[in-house]
């Protein structure tokens, strides 16, 4: 089902592109798998939100909990699970922030409660109650009143370059399909791994 003579990028691009036209749910929602300093593993939901500059692009705070496992330690992986179709794309890789320029550009995209949420949330912190958010979300409404909402600089992007790509098919009987490219150097190095 891969053609290892095509860029994996190609294939990844070909792939989102079906399921987001099989109207698989939230098809750009991938989990994202980080490591403390300790060592102690911790994943979530985040969304893909562009493939650029040979990663892949999602945003978020960074002084959140996944900002401060990527600063301590930048090796992460990437899940995205289409059970409907029986596939998933494994990516592991390096996560490196983005430039200034490149998370004010999405930013400003952003609905604006959503930038507003960016600056009223200490995302990952213990909070008191619900009305403490709310507050804050009334205070910087406020501030920002009749204004364009700026990037805080807390909150921005990462780009995960990846070191390997995993292309997983299920198959009756368990028999599943899994095809890899790994970096090596500048190249990709390919095979398929037993399921």
């Amino acid at each position: 089902m891969i053609d290892f003579n095509k860029d994996p990028f190609e294939h990844f691009d070909r792939l989102m592109k079906e399921a987001v036209a099989k109207q698989v749910p939230e098809a750009n929602a991938m989990s994202l798998a980080t490591v403390d300093e300790k060592g102690v593993p911790s994943v979530r939901i985040v969304y893909l939100k562009n493939v650029s500059q040979g990663g892949f692009v999602f945003f978020g705070n960074y002084t959140s909990h996944k900002g401060r496992d990527i600063e301590a330690n930048p090796h992460v992986c990437l899940n995205f699970h289409w059970p409907v179709l029986w596939q998933q794309i494994r990516i592991t890789g390096t996560a490196q922030k983005i430039s200034a320029a490149e998370s004010d550009a999405y930013f400003a995209t952003r609905a604006r409660l959503s930038q507003i949420g960016a600056w009223a949330s200490h995302q990952s912190d213990i909070i008191p109650d619900r009305d403490w958010l709310a507050r804050r979300v009334r205070e910087y409404e406020k501030q920002f009143d009749g204004q364009v909402v700026p990037r805080p600089p807390h909150w921005g992007g990462w780009r995960v370059i990846p070191s390997e790509i995993e292309f997983w098919f299920g198959l009756n009987g368990r028999l599943h399909e899994r095809y890899v490219y790994a970096r090596e150097g500048n190249a990709w190095k390919t095979f398929m791994r037993s399921p």
